[in-house]
């Protein structure tokens, strides 16, 4: 199992559940400006490419800008 490879069921989209509303992670990007050298995603070390800055522009383009408290 170990040497099986993972194919993504989702062709490289985003998924509609992540653009509906400003997430903690999502706020978190947008704060850093998509700076991804400062995230705490790219400190996990993890074996995606992170999409949220799509995810920024899609929630600025259908919510416009988060109110940050």
């Amino acid at each position: 199992m170990l040497n099986s490879t993972f194919t993504p069921q989702h062709n490289g989209d985003i998924s509609c559940s992540i653009t509906r509303n400003w997430t903690e992670q999502a706020l978190e990007c947008y704060k850093l400006n998509g700076d991804c050298k400062n995230c705490s995603i790219a400190e996990g070390h993890y074996s995606f490419v992170c999409q949220m800055p799509k995810v920024v522009d899609i929630l600025l383009a259908v919510n416009g800008k988060p109110v940050i408290k």
